[in-house]
């Protein structure tokens, strides 16, 4: 087994707040604020393993930076199933990979749980944690206590709120979906306040069930590329299999290219594609002609779902390549104008800066294979930063047996392209976990500065920065 099994061997301890050693380098005199991240903190309960990654419960690290250094927070978001679970001693609920235990009914009646454990939104005065089949759960920007669910001021039931949310950067107005279960799904659609509160939703008929993960803003513009992954709803209602399980491949459905006013949240225009999958976009933005440009990163199949279940089992077998791929389109017909592959290496998690989400951007920031990496057995061991103008990645290599995080860039100024990017880092050779902080323009070179955990921090998902206002 590789060494970023260790990570998830076992569940992964909280920690209160405390400062944290600095390992090499020093903390950049500029960088004050908060760095978030969520990820599955436990895989594993009464000796049970879950069935796919995304069922882990959530916890989130939080990472204050300040004059007086860095100082760090580690919890589990205390959901009612991870409590009810905690106090049964073993798993209860139906999840995205598996069913409840024991005889299929006894997932009858149940909802998946809310594992809370997907990504982060930094609001002023809360923060939420995100996880795309239901409500955000509410938590304290400082002390991490988990308030409850938030509705967000209009959230229903059975209008979920899913986990890539997208702040305008000039009106500071945040977009996001959730998709409405059922034999014909719906699409709903919301933009809320910069406090997070709902002020419009709008929804959209979909065909089957389809699996919609993230979408993009490009300009005036909400993107979303349906890839043909269809769920088989009644063996899940039945409690024979779980979601993941029931999902089917159907490359003959195509991809389905949507287009929305992100003013009116209704629908521009339609199209069919060929068919892939993507979990995330970077970004996207309207060209000189008037075209949307869209940045993702494209599997061929949902072979990657089958992958991020192995990871789960600490041992993977199943190689999934998704490359960065640029692709045009025409607003009014939402007809793909070209596709092209910019970036070969295997990739995932790219972020741009902030402040220019759905406007033109130069650099993409990726999870990113090391070199001569078996892609069927090993997780990103390394970040980049993709120039867009030249074609040319950048990488810090983590090195051997250490595995960053989806990277995250702060940058030194207001609306910088230059900066830092901070990433987690678990150490498989020493079993420890750290924070690193790279020059964003120097990221072959060592990290800035390198901060100590005081325990291990599992590979997760998403996080963001919340800038500290002097």
């Amino acid at each position: 087994m590789k060494a970023w099994s260790n990570a998830i061997t076992e569940s992964a301890a909280e920690f209160p707040l405390q400062p944290l050693p600095v390992l090499a380098g020093q903390i950049p005199n500029q960088l004050r604020g908060t760095l978030y991240r969520n990820g599955p903190g436990r895989l594993e309960r009464g000796k049970m393993r879950v069935g796919h990654w995304f069922d882990g419960d959530g916890a989130i690290l939080a990472v204050r930076f300040t004059e007086g250094g860095a100082t760090a927070t580690y919890r589990y978001v205390q959901t009612e199933g991870y409590q009810r679970e905690t106090a049964a001693g073993r798993y209860l609920y139906p999840n995205y990979g598996m069913t409840a235990p024991g005889f299929f009914w006894n997932s009858w009646g149940k909802d998946a749980k809310n594992a809370a454990n997907t990504s982060v939104l930094a609001l002023p005065k809360k923060l939420l944690a995100l996880w795309e089949g239901g409500f955000p759960h509410a938590l304290d920007l400082e002390t991490l206590e988990t308030r409850g669910l938030d509705n967000l001021s209009s959230l229903t039931l059975g209008q979920p709120y899913s986990a890539h949310p997208k702040i305008d950067p000039k009106t500071g107005d945040i977009y996001n979906f959730g998709i409405s279960a059922g034999l014909n799904a719906s699409l709903n659609l919301y933009q809320s306040d910069s406090t997070g509160k709902i002020e419009k939703k709008t929804t959209f008929s979909l065909q089957g069930l389809p699996l919609i993960h993230d979408f993009v803003i490009a300009g005036q513009y909400l993107v979303f590329f349906v890839s043909p992954v269809r769920v088989n709803l009644m063996p899940v209602l039945l409690g024979f299999l779980s979601f993941s399980e029931a999902m089917q491949w159907k490359p003959e459905l195509g991809t389905q290219v949507l287009i929305f006013d992100r003013h009116t949240l209704l629908p521009v225009s339609q199209f069919q594609a060929e068919a892939w999958f993507q979990w995330h976009y970077s970004n996207g933005s309207v060209d000189r002609d008037g075209n949307l440009e869209i940045e993702l990163v494209r599997y061929p199949d949902f072979q990657t779902n089958q992958n991020l279940k192995e990871v789960a089992a600490g041992e993977i077998h199943t190689s999934a390549k998704g490359i960065l791929v640029r692709i045009r389109l025409d607003p009014k017909t939402a007809k793909l104008i070209a596709s092209e592959p910019v970036c070969d290496r295997g990739c995932d998690f790219p972020v741009v800066p902030a402040h220019q989400t759905g406007q033109p951007w130069r650099y993409t920031y990726l999870a990113v294979h090391r070199d001569g990496a078996d892609l069927s057995a090993e997780i990103f061991g390394a970040i980049a930063r993709y120039d867009r103008q030249t074609g040319k990645l950048a990488m810090a290599d983590m090195g051997e047996s250490n595995y960053p995080s989806e990277p995250i860039f702060v940058p030194n100024a207001p609306h910088s392209e230059q900066g830092w990017v901070l990433t987690v880092v678990y150490d498989g050779s020493s079993n420890s976990s750290e924070v690193r902080i790279y020059g964003s323009d120097r990221l072959e070179a060592e990290p800035v500065c390198r901060l100590g955990l005081p325990s291990i921090i599992p590979p997760g998902f998403h996080g963001t920065w919340q800038q500290q206002h002097l």
